[in-house]
């Protein structure tokens, strides 16, 4: 406790502030919040309160800090805030997507439950991930029928872990403080960027999340944050706070007196029960060494191949067969590069008799090294058939082997470089399947106005075409179909008229007349959108889109999708929908 009198007199006026500050805080939440001038829009939800939010979004004790007349602090713990009360999360404003703040109010738990365990067991695409994330991330109060806050925050903490945009999980946890799952969110941040050695990315949160963590993991990482940012002072006071309350860790206490300059030197052990452990090992030790194994966790991988502390593929012993396994096997789990795989493959020494009849050889030796057979020939092949034939071959290889992950980047940069034209059709299955194609960039839209959907109708939905204009343009256009006998009206020509009456766009009465719309809304969808259930509809939306692309489904599914958006007034939405299937682009 030494260290901890002599900075009461720098610290004491911290808290004494912090103190004034919670106080008024919490008299200020007895005022109501207007978030988004709530009551224009819906005046019965006028009277709801943003309630305090606790350090660590549960149910928790505050605590009081105060002077002793010995100068030591001493931690008490307050009562529990009985009105603690978290009812609002999310990132982004509902009006931009034409929703509004109650989406999920009028929501069974069970049903949303239900649902979201089905999307989870999918792999979406980035269409149905688009309305995910739209209905998980959009400002909303918690549903209460049937689910709790820390059932329904679960899901969205899924989600963006699931994702992987740590940019996006930033902003999720400082604009949503307090709410239940944030510690496994923060902790799922702080060890990606940990483990791809930028720790000052890491540390970066703790610049807007600035809380006394119940979570020893998190209480650790900031004391480390701060030491590395040379606020030394400040993790000392946090280290002997924790220690208060019962802190226990010989491991990090010995990193952090080695940290702080206490003691000059450690023992050199090394810790994998997690990765800030395992970085603290390293940091700490400059004659660190490690091997990896089978049963090393895969963020201390990442973190020793981004720390440049893997073994050198040209220091690897040929002779050693288990350590070439091994690396074959790390690297089908992406803890290796391919191409640091194949490097190793062209180390190995084949005669040239071995080279030349490589379709006889390759079966007769040891499966590692009939592979770095295959690839070394297929590097001397310029025939196109030959070189597809023993692409083929090594890609079975490592299939047979259990290592479907490896040879696929390279693969398809080497199928790249070969045309389609160029390959025979016994080939032409193997090319398609294992080419990785880069999506092209933006298409320009290629207009037709002989046919409805890919007319310059469409500029409406890009906002380059007034509502005047437009209706003008519109009945104009049915004019002249109407004198055509032959035109036939299609679905997607249906979506598109549909969506201009949706948006008060009118057509002429003679005209109306020309189609009969068809949209067969399934029966549940309909049911959510009479209940005003606008989060259960995305739900469904995105689970039936599930891993198909927008552009694959059929023109029925799209048709009642399009028309279900309509009638919630999901406008932006049905938009980037409808520009991404109803025009012919170049």
């Amino acid at each position: 406790m030494k260290i901890l009198k002599l900075l009461n007199k720098i610290f004491l006026s911290i808290f004494f502030v912090s103190t004034i500050f919670l106080l008024s805080f919490v008299n200020a939440q007895e005022q109501p919040v207007d978030i988004w001038n709530l009551e224009k829009k819906n005046k019965s939800n006028s009277d709801i309160k943003i309630k305090t939010e606790n350090l660590e979004g549960e149910t928790e004790s505050i605590f009081k800090i105060k002077q002793k007349l010995n100068n030591e602090f001493e931690i008490l713990k307050d009562e529990y805030l009985q009105s603690n009360i978290i009812i609002v999360s999310g990132l982004y404003d509902p009006e931009k997507n034409g929703l509004k703040i109650d989406m999920w109010s009028n929501s069974n738990g069970e049903r949303i439950k239900s649902l979201f365990n089905k999307i989870n067991s999918m792999d979406l695409s980035s269409d149905a991930n688009e309305i995910l994330d739209i209905a998980l991330l959009t400002n909303s109060y918690f549903p209460k029928n049937k689910i709790t806050i820390e059932e329904f925050s679960k899901f969205k903490t899924d989600y963006l872990i699931k994702i992987q945009d740590l940019d996006l999980i930033k902003k999720y946890l400082i604009n949503n403080k307090g709410i239940p799952n944030n510690d496994l969110l923060l902790k799922f941040f702080l060890n990606e960027y940990l483990s791809v050695s930028d720790l000052k990315s890491a540390c970066s949160i703790f610049e807007d999340i600035d809380l006394l963590f119940k979570d020893d993991y998190l209480s650790k990482f900031k004391i480390y944050c701060l030491i590395n940012q040379e606020k030394r002072e400040e993790a000392q006071l946090l280290f002997d706070l924790k220690k208060e309350l019962g802190f226990k860790d010989i491991f990090f206490e010995k990193k952090f007196n080695l940290l702080m300059g206490y003691v000059s030197n450690n023992a050199n052990e090394v810790s994998e029960k997690n990765i800030l452990d395992f970085h603290l090992s390293h940091r700490t030790n400059p004659n660190f060494s490690y091997i990896p194994n089978e049963k090393t966790p895969k963020n201390i991988w990442k973190y020793l191949s981004s720390s440049n502390l893997l073994e050198k593929i040209d220091l690897i012993d040929l002779e050693d067969v288990e350590k070439i396994k091994f690396i074959e096997k790390a690297t089908n789990d992406k803890n290796y590069k391919e191409r640091e795989l194949f490097e190793l493959y062209k180390r190995f020494q084949f005669n040239i008799n071995q080279l030349l009849n490589v379709e006889d050889t390759y079966k007769l030796l040891p499966t590692f090294q009939g592979r770095a057979l295959l690839y070394q020939r297929l590097l001397l092949t310029t025939d196109i058939e030959d070189k597809l034939d023993l692409c083929s071959k090594l890609k079975k290889s490592f299939i047979n082997d259990g290592l479907e992950n490896i040879f696929t980047e390279e693969l398809s940069k080497i199928l790249n470089k070969i045309q389609y034209e160029e390959v025979p059709s016994n080939f032409s299955t193997f090319y398609e399947n294992n080419l990785i194609t880069v999506k092209n960039k933006k298409k320009n839209i290629k207009y037709n106005n002989k046919i409805v959907h890919q007319s310059k109708l469409i500029n409406y939905f890009l906002g380059k075409s007034e509502k005047t204009k437009v209706e003008k343009e519109l009945n104009d256009y049915l004019k002249k179909i109407k004198k055509n006998k032959k035109y036939v009206f299609t679905t997607k020509d249906m979506m598109l008229l549909e969506s201009l009456k949706s948006d008060g766009i009118e057509i002429l009465d003679k005209y109306d007349s020309l189609y009969k719309p068809n949209s067969d809304i399934p029966y549940d969808i309909q049911l959510f959108i009479k209940n005003y259930e606008t989060g259960m509809v995305l739900l469904r939306l995105v689970e039936i889109i599930g891993e198909d692309d927008l552009e694959d489904l059929g023109t029925e599914t799209l048709n009642f999708i399009v028309n279900t958006l309509n009638l919630i007034d999901m406008d932006n939405l049905r938009n980037r929908i409808l520009l991404k299937v109803l025009p012919l682009k170049v």
